[in-house]
């Protein structure tokens, strides 16, 4: 079975993410789940319900690839079981697990459906003709190890008109701001690459441009200070003007081709987990950590970490508008070898990126083209965490990977400083404000936990599970692959790689029990998943008994 062939449904992925959780949080850690032939069965121990999907291969790595339908046990026999009764039986688990309810979680599942089935009937049809932004807009399901991965707040005609999954366009917002009310840190010129709207000549004296985001202008404008602000003639709105931006898959950072520059933008906006506001101590940490990162990745050959040099906001009597009118530049990647393409579109299954590569038309071409892959993406990071006390997040958001014409890889592309760490210890920090430095620090454990998730379970994984939907007969030798490269990399030597080379469980992120604890993202735990590096066929699997 193919599953790059399968329809998207919004009432399917919804139960898909809802069961990838339960399987991954609750089932396997609590040894209630059984593969039984083309079918994975699982029992939710405390509220005492069976349930069965369908499987479409044995599995090889630590996820499960399953698939429709989903039933649940009734008597003596097999009932189909949607999305809304799924949701209603994984929160009677986790309050029993908890000791507590949480009145958001229903609503937040079923928002997050109704956002996918609004996103299914505004995308166009016809793709766009960049390669790359097309890849950033292409991501439909969303995470498919989270409750509500769609969950967006406002109504829908506040958000469609700039979500990537309607392939959308839209013009910066852009604001005359005087200089004495302007603060900002790093490359000033940084900003002159906008290819902003020239300022009205009584404003070109002591004024400086700053482009915003219109969903956020709107959600920021009739705060008494920035009303205040303009009618003072401090802050000039001059309108949407100057060069597209396309949203990228995180909604809030958008990609302006013409310029090559990324804008993250503010949004007071909760999308899947959190707010997606630029806080104070995350504008200053990402210059802050591009100054000290430059210097570092410059010496990598066969990656990239994409800049932030400069970030510009307001300076007014209110942090919400500092914050929430704070944009971070990034770098852009026209200059990089090949074709970026989004990572995360390629693990894709609904997704048609990875069959459309040519070096993936044969099994030969598939086994190449991950052991090249693996050795772009894994090794770096390796490298950056234990030669450098560098925590990258390489989940497949974060990471692009440039190809050939074949589809080959080229190189690996890392971005996000926000989730960039430093490990505690290793750097002196002495020079940044307390609150910036805690947020650009983890502690060793913690950052090779985030390390090992993101580049095991949450990106290598989903690679290697989508590269196996087009060649099922490859899967084990993938992940052979991935063991030989580690095995042969400059850390082989290192005890983390070598745990991981014997077989240590990876820990996987938690996302249902976080959500249901209603945890920041930096506090969210971890339970442990399969590692095959070292698994022998069939050691980790038990057999349903037959039924």
């Amino acid at each position: 079975m193919l599953l790059t062939s399968r329809a998207l449904s919004a009432d399917d992925a919804t139960a898909t993410a809802l069961l990838n959780c339960l399987v991954r949080e609750v089932c396997a850690p609590e040894q209630q789940l059984w593969v039984d032939g083309p079918r994975l069965l699982m029992r939710l121990p405390r509220v005492g319900v069976a349930l069965r999907t369908g499987l479409a291969r044995p599995p090889a790595g630590p996820t499960y690839r399953i698939t429709a339908p989903f039933e649940e046990r009734r008597d003596d026999g097999w009932i189909e079981a949607g999305w809304e009764r799924l949701a209603d039986l994984v929160a009677g688990e986790l309050e029993l697990a908890a000791g507590h309810a949480n009145p958001e979680f229903l609503a937040q599942v079923a928002g997050s459906r109704r956002t996918l089935a609004a996103l299914l009937e505004a995308r166009p049809d016809v793709p766009g003709g960049d390669p790359y932004i097309e890849s950033e807009q292409s991501l439909l399901a969303g995470h498919r190890f989270h409750p509500s991965p769609k969950a967006r707040q406002g109504d829908p005609a506040d958000w469609l008109p700039y979500s990537p999954e309607t392939r959308a366009r839209f013009k910066p917002h852009w604001l005359a701001v005087r200089a004495d009310a302007v603060v900002e840190e790093g490359d000033p010129r940084a900003f002159a690459r906008l290819g902003a709207p020239p300022l009205p000549e009584h404003l070109r004296a002591g004024h400086a441009l700053l482009p915003a985001h219109p969903w956020q202008l709107a959600l920021l404008a009739d705060l008494p200070v920035y009303r205040r602000a303009v009618a003072a003639g401090i802050v000039h709105d001059l309108g949407p003007c100057g060069p597209e931006a396309a949203p990228t898959s995180s909604v809030r950072t958008a990609y302006l081709p013409d310029a090559d520059v990324f804008c993250k933008f503010s949004l007071d906006v909760r999308i899947t987990n959190c707010v997606r506001k630029n806080a104070w101590y995350e504008l200053a940490g990402a210059v802050a950590l591009d100054r000290l990162l430059g210097p570092v990745f410059a010496r990598f050959e066969d990656c990239t970490l994409l800049a932030e040099p400069a970030y510009r906001s307001v300076a007014l009597a209110d942090r919400r508008l500092h914050e929430g009118l704070g944009v971070i530049l990034r770098e852009g990647v026209r200059g990089l070898p090949g074709t970026p393409l989004l990572s995360a579109a390629l693990a894709d299954p609904y997704g048609t990126l990875l069959p459309e590569l040519p070096a993936l038309a044969s099994a030969d071409g598939a086994q190449a083209w991950w052991e090249r892959y693996v050795r772009l993406v894994a090794r770096p990071v390796l490298r950056a965490f234990l030669d450098h006390g560098v925590v990258l997040e390489p989940h497949l958001q974060n990471v692009l990977v440039t190809v050939d014409g074949d589809g080959m890889p080229v190189r690996a592309v890392f971005r996000d400083l926000e989730g960039t760490k430093l490990t505690a210890g290793r750097w002196d920090l002495s020079h940044l404000p307390a609150r910036v430095r805690e947020a650009v620090t983890y502690d060793a454990a913690l950052g090779w936990n985030r390390v090992v998730y993101c580049l095991m379970v949450n990106h290598l994984a989903e690679v290697a599970a989508a590269v196996a939907d087009l060649h099922p007969e490859l899967e084990d030798g993938l992940w052979r692959a991935l063991g030989a490269d580690l095995a042969a990399s400059p850390h082989a030597d290192r005890p983390q790689v070598r745990a991981l080379l014997a077989g240590v469980p990876f820990p996987a992120k938690a996302n249902l029990r976080t959500r249901w604890m209603r945890a920041a993202d930096r506090s969210a735990a971890y339970v442990p998943a399969r590692n095959p590096l070292a698994a022998r066929p069939g050691a980790c699997v038990s057999r349903a008994e037959s039924r």
